[in-house]
């Protein structure tokens, strides 16, 4: 078949020459039996994963020593396409001669890589990663079958990006860090979403619980609201309100109304603008002045107003009377 010819959607090309060899000779493909492993002294784990967005499955065979928990022999069977046999035959060869421990480190990132022809392009189309994936999951399955412990037992993060085992406390932590706003930016940080893209949006190759875009949606407005709450903090002072100068008395009501009762006004084609703080006695006059909707609104000096007092005296602790102007 000629190198353009479409394998699966894909072209001969997208697909590194090794890929192509271990499709066709794979070095590990076969099985262990237990007569095998007893004959040896060793242990014998059989394990089996499936992808149910595309029905490929393999089955791992580990031959171990119990008394360092090494792995000696390591083989594989997979039922799917060529790239499943290809990413599973690497697999079984990454983890020969390591501890389960270690063979627990071996992340479908390093079959991938293990893969290619050099180090800086990708062994596979992005929409085959998945198959990487399923030998990392595999992995997981007979280490946890040695152990006898449950499988997700081994899973301490909750992985957004399966193709490139991005966790999403890790996005989550590199969007505040460098202050990303597109899904663009997640992907050139962290390589989450570069391959199946099935994380970032609905409607990729896989369902997922949690998508890029939803995310990058939910830690902006954390952000937004945590910035606005130091401004509120930092308006305040040290001191208590009737203590501040103006401006600070000023800067402290604005952050509020910015927060509390803007949002909602604005929603309904209003706003409203501070005028003033005056100061009688122990009684602070906040005037204020409705624009938009809310001048012609029949709520502006009953509800709208007494909410706006309530507000300001709740998060200012102080005696506060609202005027209009």
């Amino acid at each position: 078949m000629a190198r353009n010819d479409l394998i699966g959607g894909a072209l001969w090309e997208e697909y590194s020459t090794i890929v192509q060899d271990r499709m066709n000779n794979p070095r590990n493909l076969g099985e262990i039996t237990k007569e095998e492993a007893d004959a040896s002294g060793y242990e014998l784990i059989i394990a089996d994963f499936g992808a149910e967005s595309c029905g490929d499955a393999v089955r791992l065979y580990w031959m171990i020593d119990p008394a360092s928990d090494t792995i000696k022999k390591s083989k594989f069977k997979s039922f799917g396409c060529g790239t499943a046999i290809a990413s599973s035959d690497m697999m079984a060869e990454l983890c020969l001669e390591k501890t389960v421990d270690d063979a627990l480190k071996i992340t479908n990132i390093d079959v991938e890589k293990a893969l290619r022809d050099d180090p800086e392009t990708p062994a596979v189309p992005g929409q085959k990663m998945h198959c990487s994936v399923m030998a990392y999951d595999v992995i997981k399955k007979a280490a946890s079958q040695y152990k006898n412990v449950d499988m997700e037992s081994l899973e301490t993060e909750f992985i957004i990006c399966e193709c490139a085992r991005v966790s999403l406390d890790t996005v989550k932590e590199v969007i505040r860090l460098n202050k990303l706003t597109t899904v663009e930016e997640i992907t050139d940080y962290t390589k989450a979403g570069a391959f199946c893209k099935s994380c970032i949006r609905p409607g990729g190759h896989e369902k997922k619980d949690v998508y890029l875009v939803d995310l990058l949606e939910e830690v902006l407005n954390e952000m937004k609201q945590e910035e606005i709450s130091k401004k509120i903090k930092s308006a305040k002072g040290d001191g208590e309100f009737d203590k501040m100068g103006l401006v600070q008395q000023i800067k402290a009501i604005e952050s509020i109304l910015e927060e509390y009762i803007r949002p909602t006004l604005k929603a309904d084609g209003g706003d409203v603008e501070l005028i003033d703080v005056q100061k009688k006695e122990d009684l602070f006059d906040v005037m204020i002045k409705y624009q938009g909707a809310c001048m012609s609104c029949s709520m502006n000096s009953t509800t709208t107003l007494a909410g706006i007092e309530d507000m300001l005296k709740f998060k200012l602790k102080a005696n506060v009377r609202v005027m209009i102007v």
